[in-house]
């Protein structure tokens, strides 16, 4: 790895919080120093981020998150993943004319899941009250941030939608007529006015534990969820099929919810054990790459070279390649994750990997689920090769055209030793309009479903969709020590694929490794409206140099070289064995920060 970096990694042994918008950072860091832990730090910086970065995530969208709790010693997944509502069934789906679930508008929704996530990490794992982590998001909502160009991009390419379709979105973010200015003082008031209420209404209780569970109450089944149910009631909107269509989420919905913990799932790579969520998002397939790379001479690559991007690339495919057919639910079905992760699987796997690139959708063959792998297969054979339609999907910075956004990450580790790493998404500004009165729209995570029936991915009430959101706690000889993630829809277990390589194989600091050229592969089905696949193509940015970019091409890859500095959002924090803690962001976007001390 070259010793180049665009910023120093921070170093400390107080505190780290790292996330994709400074302010956000800044605000975690702010909670340590008044003496909140590191989950308390999350939460506040998981507020933040719904008012700063309200195109990539918001109120009404969802996180999975990876902490370790210093005083359980323990690391165990939050599921703030809501479910598909009790009208959410594929006959509906099909009695509306859809073949896909839409990307975008109300049918797209599932049970939003954020708050009573950050409720329920703030409750069993906090130290501060409601008030406290929710004052800085409060502040930037009601007094106003400085707006980031691409949210003002977002908002302009979305005018025409807004003014004709989604009035109460061109009431909330298009003050004036029109969209606001890059670095405008903008302000939500209806969203501060919200959580002011949800506060005036857990205060009234009497104790910390008592006024959290008071503010879950008006989210889910107070004036929050009722307003939701209210609106959905009568409400037809243009969707991402071109249609108006009413959505199914109740109140009732909301109210029957909650956000869980779980195990993790873990694999080992030498003295490293990486941990993931389950299959109900895709974290376990960079535990399936890992456990195929075992079986290469990966570890003998130079870490920039041809070698290393496409035997990378290649376990990539075949890992996606089972996610597509064996993942989903795991308490609708019974997913194979012992085969997928075993050393003979992962072998076996890696015995296709050739010298050249494959251009075929090759998911194993798990013993009585052969059916599942040939309906992946003849999935990927009728998706489109490229997108298509004005569906909003998810935003992925793979396509800066389509002016589409992506998600939010963070990272925060404190001095005691606890470690949360979190991918938030969903209830972007562009999913579906604003709920009248709340200043926030609500999910498309339904768009991971399928209206197929028999499938892990099937569309049916209560499943969780499989998302994509997937954020990483790594242990090293036993001991917690690396929280790390990206937004990036299918892409971000790829880019954090090749960040833990990088730095279990090399000697690079996390800045240099975040800094250096990213790439992957866009082969397999996509999770998003319209569900493309483009066989053997990938992404790579110019600063892999031309002779690998040329190398990549002679072994068959279809190689598209994307904008210089364009790939992948990547946030990371560590504690060394001394007790040293570290933490780095990428410089892309010229938004994400690293802060401690």
């Amino acid at each position: 790895m070259p010793a180049f970096t665009t910023r120093p990694e921070i170093t400390g042994t107080f505190g780290v919080a790292t996330s994709t918008h400074w302010l956000a950072s800044s605000t975690g860091f702010g909670v340590l120093e008044k003496g909140g832990n590191a989950f308390d730090a999350a939460v506040a910086m998981g507020f933040v981020l719904q008012v700063v970065e309200p195109h990539l995530n918001g109120p009404g969208g969802e996180f999975p998150a990876i902490v370790h709790s210093a005083e359980e010693d323990r690391v165990k997944v939050l599921c703030a993943q809501g479910t598909a509502p009790a009208g959410a069934t594929i006959e509906h789906y099909r009695a509306e004319g859809l073949s896909q679930v839409p990307g975008s508008g109300l049918l797209a929704t599932v049970i939003p899941g954020a708050f009573d996530g950050w409720m329920l990490m703030l409750r069993d794992h906090g130290t501060m009250s409601l008030r406290e982590v929710l004052e800085p998001a409060i502040h930037y909502a009601r007094y106003g941030h400085p707006l980031l160009a691409r949210v003002s991009d977002t908002i302009d390419g979305l005018t025409d939608l807004f003014m004709t379709e989604w009035p109460t979105s061109a009431e909330t973010w298009m003050h004036g007529g029109g969209a606001p200015a890059a670095g405008c003082l903008f302000r939500n008031t209806a969203l501060a006015n919200t959580w002011d209420r949800i506060l005036a209404e857990a205060e009234a209780r009497t104790g910390r534990e008592a006024q959290i569970e008071g503010a879950r109450d008006a989210f889910y089944r107070g004036f929050v969820a009722e307003r939701i149910g209210a609106y959905l009631e009568t409400a037809r909107v243009m969707d991402g099929t071109g249609e108006r269509r009413k959505g199914v989420l109740t109140a009732q919905d909301m109210a029957d919810w909650h956000a869980t913990w779980e195990e993790p799932v873990t694999s080992d790579w030498g003295d490293w054990t990486l941990c993931k969520t389950g299959p109900w998002g895709q974290g376990p397939v960079l535990l399936q790459a890992l456990q195929i790379l075992k079986h290469t001479d990966i570890a003998a690559m130079p870490l920039q070279g041809a070698d290393f991007v496409h035997t990378v690339i290649e376990a990539i495919k075949l890992a996606f390649a089972d996610r597509e057919a064996y993942y989903g639910d795991p308490d609708f079905s019974d997913i194979p994750l012992h085969d997928l992760l075993s050393d003979a699987y992962g072998a076996e796997r890696a015995a296709l990997i050739g010298a050249q690139a494959s251009r075929d959708q090759r998911p194993g063959r798990v013993p009585g689920l052969e059916h599942l792998a040939e309906a992946a297969i003849a999935r990927a054979a009728q998706a489109p090769s490229a997108p298509v339609g004005a569906d909003a999907g998810e935003p992925t910075m793979a396509h800066f055209a389509n002016r589409r956004g992506d998600t939010v990450h963070l990272d925060v580790i404190d001095r005691w030793g606890n470690m949360v790493s979190a991918t938030p998404s969903g209830g972007w500004l562009q999913s579906s309009p604003v709920i009248p009165g709340l200043g926030f729209p609500l999910n498309s995570r339904a768009q991971m479903f399928w209206l197929d029936e028999g499938l892990p991915t099937s569309l049916a009430p209560g499943r969780r969709p499989r998302t994509t959101l997937t954020p990483s706690l790594a242990l090293k000889d036993g001991r917690p020590h690396l929280a790390f993630g990206t937004p990036g829809g299918d892409q971000q277990d790829q880019w954090q694929l090749i960040f833990f390589l990088r730095l279990a194989l090399g000697d690079a600091n996390m800045q240099e490794i975040i800094d250096a050229p990213l790439f992957h592969s866009q082969h397999f089905t996509a999770s998003f409206a319209p569900r493309q696949a483009q066989p053997g193509r990938m992404m790579i940015e110019p600063g892999a140099g031309a002779e690998v970019i040329d190398d990549l091409r002679a072994r068959g890859h279809e190689v598209e070289v994307s904008e210089p500095w364009s790939i992948g959002r990547l946030t990371a924090a560590r504690r060394d064995a001394r007790g040293v803690l570290h933490a780095a962001a990428t410089p892309r976007l010229m938004q994400a920060y690293a802060v401690g001390r």
